[in-house]
């Protein structure tokens, strides 16, 4: 059986400061908070033999990662089609602007120079697939907290993407099955496309 641990990044020094971020070259990493959360996770994942982990391009997530390997050799792939919502002009804006942005409660909409929600959401669809088509027995994925809340919502069969899971704590992971992962996948896709 194949397992895939699909996890959000620790808390990152935006989340702290409640600012949006889309762009991996501004990240600015993970929070103090954020590295004892991968610390934790790196307990949660001793114990489990992992031949991948496929990171988003933002160093907040190759941040967890690293720690939550805890100095294991395990190959890095880099998806840039993991990363965080692409928000275009609200980047480095508050978290309430990003709330308040007719993108957020529209799915179909773009953020102004950015992407839709439906966008992203079959941008990790994409992703996913490309993980099921390899053949490791395991694999970490370290991400954000939309493609995470999405694949469980898919898993769960819910009719939408943003519920009943709504917030994704970070640094916890969310174990898929190879079944289970492509029937979230498949739910992602119905719902946004």
């Amino acid at each position: 059986m194949r397992l895939f641990l699909v996890v959000r990044h620790g808390q990152s020094l935006f989340n702290v400061d409640k600012v949006v971020n889309g762009d991996p070259a501004l990240d600015r990493g993970l929070s103090e908070q954020g590295i004892e959360e991968a610390e934790r996770l790196a307990g949660q994942l001793a114990a489990l033999p992992l031949e991948l982990v496929a990171v988003s391009p933002f160093p907040r997530a190759l941040q967890t990662a690293n720690i939550a390997l805890a100095g294991r050799d395990v190959p890095h792939l880099v998806d840039e089609d993991l990363g965080d919502i692409r928000i275009g002009d609200l980047e480095g804006d508050s978290l309430d602007a990003y709330r308040e942005a007719p993108a957020h409660h529209d799915r179909k909409k773009l953020f102004p120079g950015g992407e839709s929600l439906d966008n992203a959401a079959l941008r990790y669809a994409s992703a996913f697939e490309r993980l099921l088509a390899r053949d490791e027995p395991g694999t970490l994925v370290v991400c954000h907290e939309i493609p995470v809340r999405y694949l469980v919502n898919g898993a769960a069969g819910s009719g939408e993407l943003d519920g009943p899971l709504h917030y994704v704590t970070n640094a916890a992971p969310y174990l898929f099955d190879d079944r289970s992962l492509r029937h979230a996948v498949g739910r992602i896709r119905e719902l946004a496309g």
